[in-house]
C-alpha cells in the first residue's frame, strides 16, 4: 500500500470553482481536481497547498481556514506496477486568492487550470476530492468532519 499526504485549495469566486486538470503521466488520464498535490517531505500543509495552487493556477494564496481531512483507501485507477493500493489523506483548505494571473502549468501533474460555474462542475469527469471539498466548503458551521460521499475510486463521473 502506498500512502499519500496531500493539501488542496477550495476558492470560490463568483459562483465559480477554481480547478485545474490532471494528466497522467503517459496521458491516458485526464480528469478535474482541485488546486494542489502532496506535502513534500517536512513541509506544513499550509506552506503545500500555497505553493501548489501558484504552481497550478498561476495565482498567489493564502490559506484562511482549515476545512477539513478525509482519508480514504482505493485501488488507483492508473498506478505503476497496476491496481497499487493508495491510502490518500488529503488537508482541504479554503484559500483567498492575494496576486498573480490565471495561467496553465507546463511540465507538471496538471495541463490547464479554469474557472468553472458550480453548476457545471456535477457534469465534469472529476476526482472524487473536489465532492469532498465542495462538501466541506459548504459546511456550516465548520466542524472538519467528512460527509460519507460514495466513491469506489478515485473519478467521480
Amino acid at each position: 500500500m502506498v500512502q499519500r499526504i496531500a493539501s488542496y485549495g477550495i476558492c470560490v469566486r463568483d459562483g465559480s470553482l477554481l480547478l485545474a486538470r490532471f494528466v497522467s503521466p503517459d496521458a491516458a488520464v485526464r480528469h478535474w481536481t482541485l488546486p494542489g498535490g502532496r506535502v513534500e517531505e517536512g513541509e506544513d500543509p499550509v506552506d503545500a497547498v500555497v505553493r501548489e495552487v501558484e504552481e497550478e493556477t498561476g495565482y498567489r494564496a493564502r490559506a484562511d481556514a482549515l476545512l477539513g481531512v478525509d482519508s480514504r483507501v482505493f485501488t488507483m485507477d492508473y498506478s505503476d506496477p497496476p491496481g497499487l493500493t493508495m491510502h490518500a489523506i488529503g488537508v482541504f483548505y479554503e484559500v483567498t486568492l492575494t496576486g498573480g494571473a490565471l495561467r496553465d502549468e507546463t511540465g507538471g501533474s496538471t495541463d490547464t487550470a479554469r474557472w468553472v460555474p458550480l453548476a457545471e462542475v456535477a457534469s465534469l469527469e472529476r476526482a472524487a476530492l473536489v465532492d469532498v471539498g465542495l462538501a466541506l466548503h459548504r459546511q456550516r458551521p465548520r466542524t472538519g468532519h467528512v460527509p460519507p460521499i460514495p466513491v469506489t475510486g478515485l473519478l467521480r463521473k
